[in-house]
């Protein structure tokens, strides 16, 4: 696309913003050579790389590019054998830790993470740890080296201190000696010309025997190094030279080290940098509250709530434009500082910004289409405030346009045919838009002109819009009104601020019949549009009302539910207490009969089972109610539930029915009522009685027992199926049976419960750990039923 026309849609300044964002020179340099692309691939490809660094930086927070800085020379240097400096050393191992941070930060966090665009970028960072410690361990900083780079700097620093010792150890000395104390201007040290050397009285310099280096600028102070340091000085200056010499060696070491991964740390610094672009796309995106935009491969464009960039987001009013669904030229009409030129450089910064792989401040999902040009006469330089222009310039940018135009272009015109005779600007506006229509190119024009209006309302392909007024404030509101042509409202505006009403009517009167009748037609439109407005509004209203309504009383009933499962739950704790209190009373009368028994006492059969009958029924009783409580509860009837074999009770029918066919996707099953079948609807089922009932105890037989078994013996049998029950009628059955084998004195039972979900299983060995007439339990074995069946062990009387 061409700089001039991206530049009166002020693409450079939404560029200096994107630059902004970005936090090295080279990833600003990317940002501001970022020119939209007419390739749809390559346009996509941009977006979902900002799309996913947008996610990232969500999700992760902002990246640190810490250390980036551009490497690039002196990597190159190192090629022709140049030594490079510390402060460059720094920086490459800078780089190299900035380098392990990102592939941190890369990193996935959860399995099911995927960043097709992004993760071959952090693949490929390679951190060069071990140059970036060979580095740090040698360097302090940009002026120092350690001592432990080398054992031979070590060395020589070590020397270094001692040498100095001496020196100063020998200078002290005459310093306080009594000899020359009188002779020294200060009973310091100093330095002169990288040597050692004392301040002496200038009088005195013929008496302190040495080599004067330097005076003060009074001249009465000379400072002298004694002959006794010279020597001292002279290794001094050797050790000097010798550390110099090293550190240019350990500086050689590690440029060659450097030139050794070269083009691993130029890759390393193109990864970053193509980040540092990428994530300031993100971090632009973040701040405008911008989405990504679907390119289609057909010439429409929509955006919805879309908001010019360069504008304070708080106070900007969105619009909503579409075009190339159902027309193809827009003509927008409004009164001065209405919104009009804002309209048009929205739409086309929107789209540019768009094709560069920039998200852009809008909602929902916006629509784009790949232009292979967007021209745009908005006026020489002009800002969104002003949009003064002659009508030759205009003219000059008009002809140059519709000689570069192809149907893949978007035309922006403002004040099209403006500053000329109002009747040929109009003619030639007109014309000028049946041209580009007729060759269905995009175009959008503001204008003034009533005949435009007449001409969108009169012609297939093209539409009116307006930038609405409000007359009251005589302020402009700022949205845009597709498919309602705008009014100039001059006579209500003059009216507003005080015309005299004699001038308003006398202007009305110079107005032709027709211009009247047309200004009325828009007067009555726009009334139309703002009561059906307002009954929308109202009607959105009511819908929320309702919602919130709805949600209510939805939260109201899960507060109810939960109160009643809650009484329920307590019910139904109690009635639990009441059936183990009687079953501890009925164990406690069979420990009382056995001990009869056993001490030989005369035992009144009739009235034990008597006793042992009512305990039962109060223990049943109990269980009853427990039963009731939880059928008392509000139960849902789930179609999963309703299995072929489970036992149903249907509502307003009092016969327990048996499933024959689950629900289909209607929700519709079938059942069996006696010899009766018939196909009713899941709403239909009361509650779930349970499986299909068994045939009851298995018997395989029995021994007879003594008689101290109240003749139990003849009819208790050696097994019990529970298979087919309810956890509930299971476990009341085994409790009797029980009951029934230990009185009649059998020694080992075999509880029948089926393989199955294993519920069934753990509840009864659950109740056999628990009863006191069982001493052990174990499943059975290959032969006797495997994991179907729990073998029991009884206590004996």
């Amino acid at each position: 696309m061409e700089e001039k026309y991206l530049k009166k849609l002020e693409y450079d300044k939404v560029i200096g913003k994107l630059a902004d964002h970005a936090v090295s020179a080279p990833g600003r340099a990317l940002c501001l050579a970022l020119e939209p692309s007419d390739n749809i691939y390559e346009i996509r490809r941009w977006q979902r790389e900002t799309s996913e660094a947008f996610t990232l930086l969500v999700s992760r927070g902002r990246p640190v590019f810490s250390g980036l800085k551009d490497i690039r020379q002196s990597v190159e240097r190192t090629a022709k054998g140049a030594i490079l400096t510390m402060g460059e050393l720094l920086d490459i191992a800078g780089l190299l830790s900035g380098t392990e941070m990102m592939k941190t930060y890369g990193k996935h966090v959860r399995e099911d993470e995927s960043y097709p665009c992004l993760d071959p970028i952090f693949m490929g960072l390679n951190p060069l740890n071990a140059v970036e410690r060979e580095i740090r361990r040698c360097i302090a900083s940009e002026e120092e080296m350690f001592d432990h780079a080398s054992p031979k700097l070590a060395s020589i620093r070590k020397e270094i201190r001692i040498n100095q010792e001496r020196v100063r150890s020998h200078l002290q000395g005459m310093l306080h000696s009594a000899t020359y104390r009188t002779m020294l201007q200060d009973a310091v040290i100093t330095q002169r010309n990288g040597r050692y050397c004392i301040p002496v009285k200038a009088e005195y310099k013929g008496n302190v025997p040495g080599m004067v280096h330097d005076q003060s600028g009074s001249g009465s102070t000379v400072f002298v190094e004694p002959m006794a340091v010279v020597q001292l000085n002279n290794r001094a200056t050797e050790l000097a030279l010798e550390e110099e010499k090293e550190i240019r060696r350990i500086l050689a070491e590690l440029s060659d080290l450097v030139h050794g991964a070269a083009s691993e740390l130029l890759a390393d610094l193109d990864l970053l940098v193509q980040l540092d672009f990428l994530f300031a796309k993100a971090k632009l995106a973040l701040d405008q509250n911008a989405v990504e935009p679907v390119f289609g491969e057909t010439m429409e464009i929509e955006l919805k709530n879309a908001r010019h960039p360069l504008l304070k987001q708080s106070s900007v009013v969105p619009i909503t434009i579409y075009i190339g669904q159902g027309f193809t030229t827009l003509v927008v009409t409004g009164p001065n500082t209405g919104g009009k030129t804002v309209t048009l450089k929205t739409l086309g910064l929107l789209q540019a910004m768009g094709q560069a792989g920039l998200h852009i401040p809008a909602s929902g999902q916006p629509k784009l289409s790949v232009l292979d040009q967007i021209f745009a006469d908005i006026g020489d330089e002009q800002s969104i405030e002003q949009s003064l222009s002659t009508f030759s310039s205009h003219m000059v940018n008009i002809v140059e346009i519709l000689k570069k135009v192809t149907p893949f272009s978007l035309v922006l015109f403002d004040e099209l045919g403006a500053g000329t005779d109002p009747v040929e600007g109009a003619a030639l506006a007109n014309a000028i838009l049946e041209y580009l229509r007729t060759r269905k190119i995009l175009t959008v024009a503001t204008t003034h002109y009533s005949e435009l209006k007449v001409y969108a309302l009169s012609t297939e392909g093209v539409e009116n819009a307006s930038c609405e007024f409000d007359v009251d404030t005589l302020q402009p509101t700022y949205r845009l009104l597709i498919g309602v042509p705008g009014k100039s409202n001059a006579f209500a505006i003059s009216r507003r601020l005080g015309l005299s009403e004699e001038i308003i009517e006398h202007a009305g009167d110079l107005l032709e019949s027709n211009d009247v009748q047309f200004e009325e037609m828009m007067t009555d439109l726009e009334l139309r549009r703002r009561a059906q407005e307002e009954e929308q509004a109202r009607i959105e209203n009511l819908r929320k009302e309702a919602d919130r309504l709805k949600h209510q009383v939805e939260s109201e009933k899960r507060t109810l539910d939960d109160q009643k499962e809650a009484i329920l739950q307590k019910a139904r704790e109690e009635a639990r207490d009441v059936l183990q209190k009687a079953k501890a009373e009925a164990d406690e009368t069979l420990r009382e009969m056995n001990r009869l028994i056993r001490e030989g006492q005369t035992v009144d059969i009739r009235t034990l089972e008597q006793m042992r009958t009512r305990l039962r029924e109060e223990a049943d009783k109990a269980r009853k109610q427990s039963e009731k409580e939880d059928t008392g509860a509000v139960r849902q009837i789930r179609p999963e539930d309703l299995r072929p074999g489970v036992q149903i009770k249907m509502k307003g029918f009092d016969q327990i029915c048996t499933v024959q066919q689950a629900p289909d996707n209607r929700g519709r099953l079938m059942i069996q009522a006696g010899i009766m079948k018939m196909q009713i609807k899941v709403s239909d089922v009361e509650s779930i009685e349970g499986e299909e009932a068994a045939p009851g105890p298995k018997t395989s037989g029995g021994k007879g027992t003594s008689a101290g078994s109240f003749g139990k013996a003849q009819s208790i049998h050696l097994e019990v199926d529970l298979r087919g029950m309810t956890t509930e009628e299971a476990l009341s059955v085994l409790d009797k049976y029980l009951d029934d084998a230990y009185l009649a004195g059998v020694p080992k039972v075999t509880v029948i419960h089926g393989k199955g979900t294993g519920v069934l299983r753990k509840a009864c060995q659950q109740f056999l750990k628990r009863s006191k007439l069982v001493r052990s339990y174990r499943l059975g074995t290959y032969g006797e039923g495997e994991s179907g069946v729990t073998i029991v062990e009884m206590k004996g009387h």
